[in-house]
């Protein structure tokens, strides 16, 4: 049987990612031992008892992390990143449970939307990185997505190294979408002058990471 793949922000992913199959979400729950009292146990987290929090992540870190690389289709990174958000929100969320079987939907549920939001977020990324250069770097021998993931890696790194009071500029602009306007009201200058200081911080920062991109290549 053919799977039919898609790409999300450079990821691919197949249908199982947004709907595991239900015979999958059963086996997992099923795989490991079942907590001692689901109910005193969710009960207590909701109450914010810090070993019951402790107590869960002993229970249900692995069984998390496989259910999560199986509906990642096996992209560790993103999973991981997942199971971080889903203890996150599992903290803020939690509400008491009177079995297992609910308990564990709910965590897969929540697990799932997490794995979601992760690829949502790359996506994002993927779509700054193509606001910031408008085009990808010349001469890479790499398929698009790993193209775009070194390049994005080597963008961040490069704006992380700028004198402050740029990188702070292009923070605001790219990643806080502050319009022009607004940032030369702030430092009183006209939003032309504005405009033409951070397309010259972009000229520098594209020259920097193409010719660091053509080095990578030819090393």
């Amino acid at each position: 049987m053919t799977v039919v793949s898609n790409h999300f922000a450079g990821v691919n992913i197949t249908p199982a990612f947004l709907n595991p199959p239900i015979e999958i979400i059963a086996k997992m729950a099923t795989e490991s031992e079942p907590p001692p009292d689901v109910l005193m146990l969710s009960a207590r987290m909701s109450r914010g008892d810090e070993a019951a929090f402790h107590e869960f992540y002993k229970l249900y870190f692995n069984r998390l992390l496989r259910f999560l690389f199986v509906v990642t289709g096996g992209q560790e990174e993103i999973a991981r990143e997942a199971l971080q958000l889903t203890f996150v929100r599992v903290a803020r969320h939690v509400r008491q449970f009177d079995s297992e079987a609910a308990f564990w939907n709910w965590l897969a549920v929540l697990g799932r939307n997490c794995a979601v939001d992760e690829l949502r977020k790359r996506k994002r990324h993927q779509s700054l990185l193509a606001q910031f250069f408008q085009q990808q770097p010349a001469g890479a021998d790499l398929k698009s997505d790993e193209a775009d993931e070194r390049f994005l890696k080597l963008l961040e790194k490069e704006i992380v190294g700028l004198p402050d009071d740029e990188r702070l500029l292009l923070e605001r602009k790219y990643f806080a979408s502050e319009t022009a306007r607004v940032l030369a009201e702030e430092f009183q200058v006209t939003e032309k002058a504005m405009e033409s200081r951070l397309l010259r911080i972009r000229w520098k920062l594209k020259a920097v990471i193409l010719d660091r991109s053509i080095d990578e290549t030819t090393d």
